[in-house]
């Protein structure tokens, strides 16, 4: 079973961040959650916002593209990638999912 889902803005996928690790890395499935270390300190949003940073890089895609849409402050979060125009084809709509499964192999 996968871990990412379709939403209607686009795919939604769960995480689950570790923050003050010694790197940032993503280091496979916690469950049913995409694990993610980050260096970033639970203080003041630094650690989501280094998480989409993070996660931006990792999948090629504009910061502005991701967004945490709950879990602000625990460590799972749900994560959704926006679709680049109104709608996306499923082409598109699988193409991410791909993206992101990929992340943890």
């Amino acid at each position: 079973m996968s871990f990412v889902r379709n939403h209607p803005q686009g795919i939604v996928f769960k995480i689950f961040v570790l923050p003050r690790s010694s790197k940032n890395m993503i280091a496979g499935l916690h469950g049913d959650a995409l694990k993610i270390k980050l260096t970033a300190p639970p203080v003041d949003g630094s650690a989501n916002k280094m998480c989409i940073k993070y996660l931006a890089k990792q999948l090629n895609l504009s910061k502005s593209s991701l967004e945490i849409v709950s879990g602000h402050t625990s460590r799972t979060k749900q994560i959704l990638i926006r679709f680049s125009g109104a709608k996306a084809s499923v082409k598109e709509q699988e193409h991410l999912k791909a993206m992101v499964e990929s992340l943890a192999s």
